[in-house]
């Protein structure tokens, strides 16, 4: 039906973040949709370090990008914001390489106090490359179990309103990208 791209800025092996974007990655698969995923981890360090934007690597990130119907961009948080990494990945990349796509944006932390970072850190940078910023979520660590590959949400409310909005992400795909 749709290409996906999810992408992780999370730059841990054993990452909660990516526990959940695989999880969601599933649960978009058992709805039709193909998903592709990509992570800070797939692009060389020098390119991100240098700032490499036309790296073959970098280049064919924005490839998939472009070519994605929706996005799904997941961060750990640190110090209250996204992954530097994420933030250097995201720097080198083309300013619209978003633009009129959907976005779910989601963030994983270990305290409640971090709870606005979604809205004051990643949409917004998001919204410089043109995404379609969606009502993004937040998940606290203790909630997610990285051993479970299945149900890695481990409370029954968080993951109803993860459902919810990716209910709310599938539909907002289908109507964006409809044939004219």
């Amino acid at each position: 039906m749709s290409e996906i791209i999810i992408l992780s800025g999370s730059p841990s092996a054993q990452s909660g973040t990516d526990a959940v974007l695989n999880y969601l990655g599933e649960s978009l698969r058992r709805k039709g949709f193909s998903t592709a995923h990509l992570s800070v981890k797939d692009i060389p360090q020098a390119d991100l370090f240098e700032g490499r934007y036309d790296s073959q690597a970098v280049t064919e990130a924005s490839a998939l990008i472009r070519q994605a119907k929706g996005a799904i961009v997941g961060s750990p948080v640190y110090k209250a914001a996204y992954s530097g990494v994420l933030k250097a990945f995201l720097d080198i990349l083309p300013q619209d390489v978003l633009e009129d796509t959907p976005v779910l944006p989601l963030m994983t932390g270990g305290s409640p106090s971090h709870l606005l970072a979604v809205e004051y850190s990643l949409k917004p940078l998001l919204a410089t490359l043109k995404g379609q910023n969606l009502k993004g979520v937040y998940l606290l660590n203790k909630c997610i179990d990285k051993q479970d590959i299945e149900q890695p949400i481990h409370d029954h409310d968080l993951n109803l309103r993860l459902e919810k909005q990716l209910d709310y992400f599938v539909q907002t795909v289908n109507k964006q990208k409809q044939p004219i």
